[in-house]
Formats: structure tokens, C-alpha cells, sequence
């Protein structure tokens, strides 16, 4: 990394553009950075880490953004950093803008504007832009300088107070230091993964052996306590041997159980077999006499209602010879039914007949079904001839609803023309007031906006006549001020020369007070003081004079202040004059009431436009639909008068025709109406005169067929041969009594012909109730035998899972044992609290201790120099603190050959040893770092404690690191250096902020 060109603009004590040309303080390979106290040295280094990682380094980089800001700079000034850089062999330039809180630019207060910043590459001659974002623009620096802003402060940036601080440190803090240098951080974070996982191994063997115990728990309630469990707890060794040992036990005396069960069980059986066979005996035995003594009364109850069996079959007999007179009784009495029917509908239809029309019309109740026929026949025809009039009668009536929706018609149009021409009268009057209307709001519109355009002139005017006057108060009491600062000041001073001049005329008494006797005088060198001079009652002394030359400068101070304070006042009162110019505040303020005043009458009269300009082309639409009203209705009017007398013609002849039509009936459709119905009960009642006596021959002929199936039958008359007929549900519950009493019969000869049962009758009672007690016995028997070997069973099976569970616990929590025992002695090993690691030294300090001897070697090389050969830096490993190894670090002294602490090093010593471990350590991370090239270093402080010779021989050391190209800035107050290093760049420090200026070459 080699710096080109560093801009900062009011940035620190730097309220204007300054220019750092590092090309040019190159050349020389070591320049000198330089200036009093507090001019801005180190702001310059600053600049350089804020242009590159956004932030300053070391405890300055604490409220940063506003506070970056130079207090010199002017209020229009924005803070910036350009840094100009090759790195990676890339030539990028960095702009960096805090954030600004400025004056607003309309109206009183600040705003703050968002901090910015720019990254450029240049490349074929121009400068392209690659980014500005922040993100992204601290990523890329940070990857290609492989540094971060910690390790660029340290190895770019040499703070050598802190390698002072470093030198004398004790472990914990060398190691802090070392690992944000080094990133050691992968490996403090592998030590805590490695607890993080000895901890979870321990956890989950922990897990497992609770597990593991859990079962043996079950297996001990499994085995009805006759199991002894290990008195060990979770993640204790040994453990699970135990619990397989207890569990192999318990199975065993399980399977004895068993086995013992099993042969109580098949006793028990035995004996309930043979109690179950000797009680089936019984049973039998039992069932047989049983079966005997029912044989025998089902016997006698038969033989008691043998009487009514034959009465059923007899009536059964008589029942199947009517069934053969059936169909023609029900073939009788269908007929019957048909024929009272047919004579009752007749007697109704010739009811209904209507009467003759006339006198000489012969009456129709007595007639026969052709006379009824034949008049139907006449009424039809008649009905057939009022066709045409009843058409006629429709049509009237359409003709009729016509002539009033003619009527209907011509009063709406009327009324519609007569709305139409009242509203068309006065439409030039409305369209001309509101084409006024509109004409008004568009000049209001054009008006306001002339006001708007006058209005913001006026305010801003009014604004800096308001700001005028306030300044002009603010102007004469600064003026008042810095008048009476003035004169206290003149005071002051005055006051301090009388006082300078009072001690100078006193001066010998002050000198006379410090002679001795036989001691030379600092004036004239006698050893005898015979006359010394004394101080009078006024002598003024040294304390006096300084107080009133402090006293002086904070007058001379104060006026400054208050000769600034009016100079602004009086640049804000021009600059708000020049704008405001001289009408007073007054004028102002009513000139912009009144312009307010038309502005707001002009936009009320102008926000009727759009109201107006709508309500005139309403009223124009309107217009248009009247006026095609009243041509429409004009047109609708003169088209009705044809056609109401066409309507008039053709109603006067369907009325004549009408008249002819109905005779004397009310209408054609009465007349009409009552020929249907004279027709219709015509030949309804022709109809029913011939059904009854169709129904009549029928009834007729089935009489005959009834008495001639009885006789076949048997039967004296028709009547006795339907009481015989029995009905369905009758002859079915008669059926079945006959069919249950034949085979109750059967069943009861059969039973009694049984040899068996015959034999078991012979024999005496069975004594079912002691075989019952027997077997009984001998069932809950076999019940516990079997309930005691199946309790015996599932102890064995539940021993034999939970036993397997066990023992696959065990595997599967093998590995996990073997794992955390691996892992542990890893953690332990990395953590140095294990006996294997014999320093005790965690692994992230062994890491660092290996830097740390790194660093002490390639500083060893720059120190020999600085010392002439007589100082080397070795890392030292021994234990402190809690036993454990720590970040020694001792430097041997070749003049006594013997190895000490750095902290016994003298103030010269240390700088130069901290310098040489500085440079070390720069070598060291940058190879880290991935071997960038750092051509730019600067080293800050410490070169004052440092004597000629070993000034000479750092400045040597310094030197010769341009043999790598690379140029050292030196930033120091010392006068020396001054003579010694040529290429300078002074820090100048002035009232009005520090500037930069380069001397040599």
C-alpha cells in the first residue's frame, strides 16, 4: 500500500483545504511530520484511517460524524477527506463525508444531511467510479489491504506509546492486543465449541444412562421387586454392566417361575376335564327324563281336545266346496254394484236436464238416450254458429283498451309540450347569467394565480425585514459590548505596565533579597553587599505582574470574542438589509396582509369555476332534451288523429253485428257459454241412460251363473254357500291350528318311542346341582393356574423387551460414551485444565505464543541495531498466574549475558525496543495478512527520551527500510529531528485554524 494524495477539507483543526502530497515526501524515503501541541499532527493520520475504514483510530474514534467537523471551518464548508492510494497493485481514490448539520436552506434552524461516500479506480487514463455505498466500500478496502482499521492503527499507524504499554504488560493484555491483531478468535471459538460439545456429549451419556436406569426401574416393578438395582448414578462408569448383570438375573428367576406355572396349569386342567365330562354325564342324564316327563303331558292335553280337532276339519271340508261358487258370487256382486251406480248417475244427469226453451219444446226428463242425443246434436250446431261473433266480441273489446291508451297518450303529450315550451321560454336568460358566471370565476382564476406569483417576493422581503430589525438590536448590543470589552481591556493593560513598570524601578530591592553574605551578586559579581536596596511599602513582585498580565489577556481575549460576535451581527444585518432593503418592517407586513386578502378573494371567487362551468353544460344537455320533447310529441300528436277515426269505423260495425249475434243474452260469450253447457248435460245425461241399462242385462245374466254353480256345488241356494266361504285370514289361523295339532301329535309319538329316553326314565333322578359344584370347583382352579402362568408369561416377556431395550441402549449410547470421552480430553487439552497439556496453556494463547515469538525475532533483527548488539528479545513460556503458561516476553542483555523482564528497561530503551517490537510486529501481520506490501508507515512519538547516538542509530534502522521501498513518516515535536530528516511537512497552528506546509525536499 503506498499513499499518493491526502485532501482534507475542515476537518479537525483544519477549517480550510489542505494537501498532503505523500509522492513528494517520498522521495527521501523518511520525512518528518512536525508541529507545536494541539496544531493537528496526529488529526493527519486520523484523516488517513477515516478515508479508509470510516472511523478514527483509538479511543478518538468515539463520536465521530459532527464531531470530525472543524470548528474553523465556515457554516457553507462542508467536511471531506480525499485520499488518493495504490493497494494490490489498483490505484483507487476515497471520498469520505461525515455527517453535516447546516443551516437550513429555507426558513430558521439545521438539518442534517446523511454522511457520503465515493470510491474511484483509474483506469486508461480517467477516473471511472465504482461505488458509494458504505458497505461495499469498506468491504473492498478491508479485503484488498487484509487488514482491519485495529491492525492498520498498529501496523501502519505505530502508536509507540502503546508498545510501551505492551512491553510492560502483563499475559492477559499482551494476549488481548495480540489476538485483534492476529484474529485469533477461530481458535478461542474451536476451545469453545469443543466445551460446547464436551458439555452436550456429557449431556446426552447423561441422557442415556437416566435412560437406562428408567428401565432398570421397570424391570425391578416387572419382577415384583425380586431384582436389586446398582446404587450408581447417571455418567458414573460402570453403570451399564451393572444394570445388564441385575436384568439377567431377574430373567432367569422368571423363567423358573414359569416353567413352575406351566405345570400347575396342566393339573388343573386335567382335573377340569374330567369334572366337565362327569357333569355333561348328568346333564344328559337330566335332559332325557325331562324330555319324557313333557312327551307324556303333551300326550294327555291332545287327548282332551280331540273334539274340537274334528269340528276345525269339518268346517275346513264345507269351506273348500264353496270356494268353487266363489267366482260367481263375486261376479254377482260386481254386477249389482254397476248397476246402482249406472241408475243413481242417470237419475242425477236427468236432473241437471234444462228445461225446454220453449212452450212448444217437449220436456227431456222422461226422454230416452236417442231423443237426449239427437237435441245434443241440435245445441252443438247452434254453439258452431256463434264462432265468428264471439271473435268479433274480442276484438271490441281490444278496440275499447285502444281507444283509451289513445287518450292516455294524448294527455301525457300534451302535458309534456306544454312543460317543454314553458322551460325552452326562458333558456337564453339562464344561459347567459351562467355563461356570466363562468366568465367571472375564469378572470378570479387568472387573477389569483398573479397574486400567488407576488405573494412569496413579499413574504421573503417581510421575513428579512423581521430578521433586519432583530439583528439591528442584536448589532447595537454588540456594539455596546465590545466597546466596554475594549475599555476593559485598555484598563487591563494599562494596568499591567504600570504594574511591569513599578517592579522594573523596584527590581534591585527584589534582587538585593536573595544576596548572601560571601556569595557572588547575579548582577555584579561582588561577594560583599554593603548597601542592598529595600522594598518599600508599594513593591510590586512576580505574582503580582503575572496576575495582572493574565488578568490583561483575559480582557484582550473577551474583546476578541465580542469583536467577533459583532462582526457576524453585523455581516448577518447587511446581508438580510440587502434583501429586505430600507421600506420598514411595517409597510412590509401590510403590503403582504393585503395581497393576502386578495389572494384568498380571488380563490374563493375562482373555486366557482369548475361549479359553474358544469351547471352550464347540465343546463345545455337539458336544452336539448326538451327540445326533442316537443318535437317528439308534436310528431306523436298529428299521427293519433287517423287513427282514432279508424278505430271509430270499425268499432260501430262489431257492435251491429254484436247486437244480431246475442239475441237476448247479455253478451255472445253468455249465450255461448250457456249453449256449452245445455250441450253438455244433453249428452252427459244420453250417456248415463245407456249405461243403466247395459248394467241391467248384466246384473241379469250373473244371477243365472250364481244358482248354477251352487247346485254343482252341493248347496241349496246361493246364500248357504257363501256362509260357508271363510275368510283368508280365517281359513289361514284355521289351517295352521289343524297343521300344529297333526305334527304336535307326530312329535309326542316319536318322543315316547325314543329308547333312550324310555331307558333314562327307568333310571333314578340326576343330581345336577353337585355336578355342577364339582366342576365349578374345578374351573376357578385351572383359572388361577392359568391367570398365575400367564402373570409368569408377560413377567418374562416384559424382562426379555425391557432387557433388550436396555442392552440397545447400551450400544447405542457406546459410542456416545466413547465420544465424550474423546471429545472431553480434546476440550480439556484446548482448555489447559487437562494433565496432557504440562504448560497448562489454552490454545489460543499457544497460538499467540507463537506470534509473540514470531514478532520478538523479526524485532530482535531492528533492536540489535538500535543498541549496538546489545539487546534481544525472546518469548518466554513460563507459568504465571493460576498455574498456567503465559505471553512472556524478556529481553537479554549481552553486556551481563543474564535474561530480564522489559519492564526493567530504561525510558530511552523502551522506545526503542517497543519501536523495534513495533516494526517486528508490522512484518509479522503483514505477512499474515496474505503478504500486502505496506510502502507507507508512520511512527508516532517518543523520539525525545532517545540521546544523540541512539537517535542516530534509530534514524539508521529507519533508514534502512527504504531498501524495501518503503517511506517512514515520523510524527514528533522534537527539535532535533528538525536537522536530521529533510523532507518535513509542518503542522502550523494559527487563531484561525492549523495549515499544512511542506519544507525540504
Amino acid at each position: 500500500m503506498r499513499l499518493h494524495r491526502l485532501t482534507l477539507t475542515a476537518f479537525g483543526p483544519f477549517g480550510t483545504t489542505q494537501t498532503v502530497d505523500f509522492d513528494a515526501l517520498s522521495t527521501a524515503g523518511l520525512f518528518l511530520l512536525h508541529g507545536p501541541t494541539g496544531a493537528g499532527k496526529t488529526s493527519v493520520l486520523d484523516a488517513v484511517c477515516y478515508a479508509l475504514y470510516g472511523s478514527v483510530p483509538g479511543a478518538r474514534q468515539s463520536g465521530q460524524g459532527l464531531t470530525l467537523r472543524s470548528d474553523h471551518a465556515a457554516p457553507e464548508v462542508r467536511t471531506e477527506v480525499v485520499l488518493d492510494l495504490t493497494v494490490a497493485g489498483r490505484r483507487l481514490e476515497i471520498t469520505r463525508q461525515p455527517p453535516w448539520e447546516r443551516r437550513k436552506k429555507r426558513g430558521a434552524g439545521t438539518t442534517l444531511d446523511k454522511a457520503q461516500t465515493w470510491l474511484r479506480e483509474h483506469k486508461a487514463g480517467t477516473w471511472q467510479d465504482l461505488s458509494r455505498s458504505h458497505q461495499e466500500i469498506g468491504e473492498e478496502i478491508t479485503q484488498l489491504l487484509g487488514m482491519s482499521r485495529e491492525q492498520f492503527c498498529q501496523v501502519v499507524l505505530l502508536p509507540q506509546g502503546d508498545f510501551a504499554r505492551f512491553l510492560r504488560a502483563d499475559a492477559e493484555a499482551r494476549g488481548r492486543l495480540l489476538g485483534r491483531l492476529f484474529d485469533t478468535q477461530r481458535f478461542a471459538e474451536v476451545e469453545r465449541r469443543l466445551a460446547d460439545r464436551r458439555r452436550t456429549a456429557e449431556t446426552r451419556v447423561k441422557d442415556g444412562d437416566a435412560a437406562l436406569l428408567a428401565d432398570a426401574h421397570r424391570m425391578q416393578q416387572a419382577a415384583g421387586g425380586a431384582m436389586d438395582l446398582p446404587d450408581l448414578t447417571p455418567g458414573e462408569p460402570g453403570l451399564a454392566q451393572a444394570v445388564l448383570a441385575a436384568a439377567a438375573i431377574a430373567r432367569s428367576t422368571a423363567r423358573e417361575q414359569l416353567t413352575i406355572a406351566h405345570c400347575a396349569r396342566t393339573a388343573a386342567e386335567s382335573a377340569q376335564t374330567a369334572a366337565q365330562r362327569a357333569l355333561d354325564d348328568v346333564r344328559e342324564l337330566a335332559r332325557l327324563q325331562r324330555r319324557f316327563a313333557e312327551a307324556q303331558a303333551r300326550a294327555a292335553l291332545l287327548q282332551e281336545r280331540s273334539g274340537a280337532y274334528e269340528e276345525a276339519r269339518a268346517r275346513m271340508e264345507r269351506s273348500r266346496k264353496a270356494e268353487a261358487v266363489k267366482p260367481a258370487l263375486d261376479l254377482r256382486e260386481a254386477a249389482d254394484a254397476e248397476h246402482r251406480r249406472a241408475t243413481a248417475d242417470e237419475a242425477r244427469a236427468r236432473a241437471a236436464l234444462p228445461a225446454p226453451r220453449t212452450e212448444a219444446e217437449a220436456p227431456l226428463t222422461e226422454a230416452d238416450a236417442v231423443s237426449l242425443t239427437a237435441a245434443a246434436r241440435r245445441t252443438t250446431e247452434e254453439l258452431g254458429g256463434l264462432e265468428s261473433a264471439r271473435r268479433a266480441e274480442h276484438r271490441l273489446t281490444a278496440l275499447v283498451t285502444e281507444r283509451t291508451a289513445l287518450d292516455r297518450q294524448e294527455r301525457a303529450d300534451a302535458a309534456d309540450l306544454t312543460e317543454a315550451e314553458t322551460w325552452l321560454a326562458g333558456w337564453d336568460t339562464t344561459r347567459a347569467a351562467l355563461q356570466r358566471r363562468v366568465d367571472a370565476a375564469q378572470d378570479a382564476t387568472t387573477r389569483a394565480e398573479q397574486l400567488a406569483g407576488r405573494r412569496d417576493p413579499v413574504r421573503k422581503r417581510l421575513t428579512a425585514a423581521e430578521l433586519r430589525d432583530r439583528l439591528a438590536v442584536d448589532v447595537d448590543a454588540a456594539q455596546e459590548r465590545a466597546l466596554a470589552s475594549a475599555k476593559a481591556a485598555q484598563q487591563a493593560r494599562a494596568h499591567w505596565l504600570d504594574l511591569r513598570e513599578q517592579r522594573l524601578e523596584g527590581i534591585a530591592a527584589e534582587l538585593a533579597a536573595s544576596l548572601v553574605d560571601g556569595a557572588p551578586c547575579a548582577v555584579c559579581g561582588a561577594t560583599e553587599h554593603p548597601a542592598p536596596a529595600r522594598k518599600d511599602a508599594g513593591h510590586v513582585d512576580r505574582a503580582a505582574e503575572e496576575r495582572a498580565y493574565a488578568d490583561s489577556q483575559h480582557a484582550a481575549q473577551a474583546h476578541e470574542q465580542d469583536e467577533q460576535r459583532l462582526h457576524h451581527a453585523q455581516q448577518a444585518l447587511a446581508a438580510a438589509s440587502a434583501e429586505a432593503g430600507d421600506t420598514p418592517t411595517a409597510a412590509l407586513a401590510a403590503e403582504a396582509d393585503d395581497l393576502e386578502r386578495q389572494y384568498a378573494h380571488a380563490r374563493r371567487e375562482a373555486s366557482d369555476l369548475h361549479p359553474a362551468r358544469e351547471e352550464l353544460r347540465h343546463a345545455e344537455q337539458e336544452h336539448a332534451r326538451r327540445s326533442a320533447v316537443q318535437r317528439d310529441a308534436a310528431v306523436r300528436v298529428a299521427s293519433r288523429l287517423g287513427q282514432r277515426e279508424s278505430l271509430e269505423r270499425e268499432q260501430a260495425a262489431l257492435e251491429e253485428e254484436l247486437t244480431r249475434a246475442r239475441g237476448t243474452a247479455a253478451s255472445v260469450a253468455a249465450r255461448a257459454a250457456d249453449l256449452e253447457r245445455r250441450a253438455e248435460l244433453l249428452t252427459g245425461a244420453a250417456d248415463a241412460v245407456r249405461a243403466a241399462e247395459e248394467s241391467a242385462g248384466r246384473l241379469k245374466d250373473a244371477d243365472g251363473r250364481l244358482a248354477e254353480a251352487a247346485y254343482r256345488a252341493g248347496f241349496t241356494t246361493p246364500r248357504e254357500a257363501a256362509d260357508a266361504l271363510l275368510a283368508p285370514d280365517v281359513h289361514r289361523d284355521l289351517q295352521h291350528r289343524l297343521d300344529a295339532w297333526q305334527a304336535e301329535e307326530a312329535a309326542v309319538r316319536a318322543v315316547l318311542a325314543e329308547p333312550a329316553t324310555a331307558a333314562a326314565a327307568q333310571r333314578p333322578p340326576a343330581d345336577l346341582t353337585g355336578a355342577e359344584r364339582a366342576a365349578s370347583a374345578a374351573a376357578e382352579a385351572l383359572r388361577r393356574a392359568a391367570s398365575a402362568r400367564d402373570a409368569a408369561a408377560r413377567r418374562c416377556e416384559e424382562l426379555d423387551r425391557l432387557s433388550a431395550r436396555a442392552a440397545d441402549g447400551v450400544r447405542r449410547l457406546a459410542p456416545l460414551r466413547r465420544e465424550y470421552d474423546r471429545v472431553a480430553r480434546l476440550a480439556g487439552l484446548t482448555a489447559g485444565t487437562s494433565a496432557d497439556n504440562e504448560r497448562k496453556m489454552r490454545l489460543e494463547a499457544y497460538v499467540l505464543a507463537a506470534r509473540l515469538e514470531q514478532v520478538a525475532a523479526a524485532a530482535t533483527a531492528r533492536l540489535q541495531r538500535m543498541s549496538a548488539g546489545r539487546y534481544t528479545l525472546v518469548h518466554s513460556a513460563d507459568r504465571s498466574g493460576r498455574g498456567r503458561s503465559g505471553l512472556g516476553l524478556h529481553v537479554v542483555d549481552a553486556w551481563t549475558g543474564r535474561e530480564r523482564d522489559t519492564a526493567t528497561l530504561s525510558g530511552g530503551e523502551t522506545f526503542f525496543a517497543s519501536l523495534a517490537l513495533a516494526l517486528g510486529l508490522a512484518d509479522v501481520v503483514t505477512d499474515e495478512a496474505g503478504g500486502v506490501r505496506l510502502d507507507t508507515l508512520f511512527i508516532d512519538e517518543g523520539f525525545g527520551s532517545l540521546d544523540d547516538q541512539t537517535l542516530d542509530e534509530v534514524l539508521d534502522v529507519l533508514d534502512s527500510l527504504r531498501e524495501r521501498d518503503r517511506s517512514v513518516g515520523i510524527v514528533s515535536h522534537v527539535a532535533d529531528l528538525r536537522r536530521r530528516v529533510h523532507a518535513q511537512l509542518e503542522v502550523v497552528k494559527d487563531r484561525t485554524g492549523s495549515t499544512l506546509r511542506r519544507r525540504g525536499h
